[in-house]
């Protein structure tokens, strides 16, 4: 009886000790498991067993324990009844058995983790673990947490800051005197003059651009504006541009286009897709909408022109080339590095001070390669257009004179709603007046011509809203189609003036100076800095939007965390489904009501939004969204 007593008792200890060394294993690998939120169902059913049992093993242990230190009941002399030993020594050996298929258990638990976390690169598995004083420890991972796309716009503070620019912003805003001297008929700038025979041996290229700017709220909200004019501008552009192939247009605001396109049918759907595969209709920028380039986070306009080049992606499978911000007050350098590595090779700016526009135009520095300030080389030049007069309305694009430009906006024909300020009413293009009209007209591109480098000009065509009746098309395509007929059948006028996109213009560019589009022309300056403050006549400048209405700017900025809190843990969730296998399961609702918040932060960043320039029942209109 001695010996089975010392035999429970080298027993109670033996099992005590792996007791105690599987609890410890059970708890590092428990550990483990918790770091796996993707581990199967049923291996988490099999851990979730594993832990009930060792909850009963230990009980049972503590039940031993207490056997063992309790004072033995001894009956005939002082022994143990020949039952109770039995009974224990059954329970001791089952014990043991369960604690081996415990053994097994974890066993099994430790491979599937290897297995999870197993990388297909072969990279060590770094995964935390519990060092013997109690604590836990992260490996450190020496493998990149990121991934560049451009690494050398990391590296500006480690190599040479020299530049090698020509036209350096911080400078010329020192330089110039930004006086308001009167320049005859271009107001804001100086009488231009030009020899007739310069185009002999290489004639003037005209590009005539048709475009409509439309705001997503301003004066009206931004569901007005697509109700009682932009559907209209969409529809009637699907009819007018396939009456005749030579007919151009472009158009910039995604928010309208796919809020339009939601609402025609498969055939006019297919119409647009030809047009903008055949050359007569072009998505400029792409964005969701034409931003700010002021108070907007550099989050916001990168969200936002994601959303409109995914649409226009999905929808109709193109990628913007080129860009068009003909209303944002001022430009920043940030909007053009953006475009830079959205792939974009060139683009148009409009309002930027006046005294820097008539000093540019003066020195012919209108185009430029616009750089980073921090960039050492050419690696964020992009291509820039800027226009040189007042405004982007038509008696501001043809040429310096707007008494003459408003001549030829034919939506101002008599008997319209609109009229042309200097009294001067265009009139309808005829046999008899064309070759005057031509003439008049062809004056004015020489003379905005002479105010940039090369021998193409670029003629937007168009303002707010317009081309939102059928009339105006028909004004508009067929009095320009007959000047242009007219200059281009007059060998002696030595100029081809047709109606084209904004890349048609960049591409013709680009081809008449020898380089690969998206590079630097021969003779062309190179730029840094930003066009910051704003002024469009005398000191009129535009800053008090920088901090107007700061509720709703404030407003901003918190519900672009709030979104991209929400993006990572949906991303989170969604991997963490699929892992499970449950994706299918998972409500897409939940995706679309992330789309839809990206959409109205989006449409807040435009120029007339998060500015507070609009209508105040519009600016509720953008807090309600």
């Amino acid at each position: 009886m001695t010996k089975a007593w010392q035999r429970l008792e080298i027993n109670n200890v033996e099992t005590l000790r792996r007791s105690n060394h599987s609890r410890s294993r059970r708890g590092h690998y428990w550990g483990l498991f918790l770091q796996l939120p993707g581990m199967k169902l049923k291996k988490q059913v099999t851990v979730c067993g594993a832990a009930i049992f060792c909850v009963a093993v230990f009980s049972l242990y503590l039940m031993l324990d207490k056997v063992q230190h309790d004072p033995p009941r001894r009956q005939n002399g002082g022994n143990f009844p020949r039952s109770q030993i039995s009974v224990l020594q059954n329970r001791i050996e089952q014990l043991e058995q369960l604690l081996e298929e415990n053994h097994e258990i974890i066993s099994h638990i430790k491979d599937s983790v290897l297995e999870l976390t197993a990388n297909a690169d072969g990279q060590p598995i770094l995964l935390p673990y519990h060092t013997p004083n109690g604590t836990w420890v992260i490996p450190p991972d020496p493998r990149p947490s990121f991934y560049s796309i451009s690494p050398k716009d990391c590296q500006f503070a480690v190599v040479n800051k020299g530049q090698n620019t020509d036209l350096q912003m911080l400078d010329i805003y020192t330089q110039l005197p930004f006086d308001n001297l009167d320049g005859g008929v271009w107001k804001q700038g100086f009488d231009i003059t030009y020899d007739p025979t310069e185009w002999e041996t290489e004639p003037l290229q005209v590009f005539v651009v048709p475009h409509s700017h439309n705001d997503p709220g301003w004066i009206k909200t931004f569901d007005k504006y697509y109700y009682d004019q932009t559907q209209h501008i969409l529809n009637n552009m699907v009819v007018k541009l396939q009456e005749d192939p030579r007919r151009r247009f472009i158009w910039s605001e995604i928010s309208f286009f796919s809020k339009w396109w939601d609402n025609i049918n498969s055939q006019k759907r297919a119409a647009v897709r030809r047009l903008v595969n055949n050359g007569q209709l072009e998505m400029t920028t792409g964005g969701w909408v034409m931003p700010d380039e002021a108070n907007t986070h550099y989050f916001a306009m990168i969200d936002q022109m994601i959303e409109g080049h995914q649409w226009l992606k999905k929808n109709i499978g193109v990628i913007p080339r080129s860009g068009w911000a003909v209303d944002p007050f001022g430009h920043s350098s940030t909007m053009p590095y953006l475009l830079k590595r959205s792939n974009l090779t060139s683009m148009l700016i409009q309002r930027v001070h006046y005294s820097i526009k008539k000093h540019f135009a003066a020195t012919r520095s209108l185009e430029f390669m616009w750089r980073q300030t921090w960039d050492p080389d050419s690696g964020t030049d992009i291509f820039c257009h800027m226009m040189p007069f007042y405004s982007y309305d038509v008696p501001h694009t043809c040429g310096p004179d707007p008494k003459i430009c408003c001549q030829f906006d034919f939506r101002r024909l008599p008997g319209g709603r609109i009229n042309c300020p200097w009294k001067t009413p265009p009139r309808a293009i005829t046999e008899a007046n064309v070759a005057e009209r031509a003439n008049i007209l062809l004056d004015q591109y020489r003379k905005k011509s002479k105010l940039y480098r090369s021998k193409v000009v670029l003629v937007p065509l168009g303002d707010d809203f317009r081309y939102d009746k059928m009339q105006e098309w028909d004004a508009q395509f067929l009095n320009y189609q007959k000047l242009f007929d007219y200059m281009n059948s007059h060998p002696e006028l030595h100029v081809k003036a047709q109606f084209g996109t904004l890349s048609d213009y960049f591409d013709t560019l680009y081809k008449k100076t020898g380089v690969t589009p998206g590079m630097k022309p021969p003779d062309f300056p190179v730029l840094t800095g930003d066009f910051f403050s704003y002024a469009d006549r005398e000191d009129h400048y535009w800053t008090g939007y920088y901090t107007s209405r700061p509720f709703y700017k404030s407003m901003d900025r918190v519900l672009e965390s709030h979104i991209r809190g929400a993006e990572i843990l949906y991303s989170l969730a969604i991997n963490h489904a699929r892992r499970a296998g449950l994706e299918s399961k998972y409500p897409l609702s939940d995706y679309a009501l992330l789309t839809d918040a990206r959409r109205n932060l989006g449409l807040f960043q435009h120029h007339d939004a998060i500015t507070g320039t609009a209508k105040e029942a519009v600016v509720i209109d953008y807090g309600v969204r």
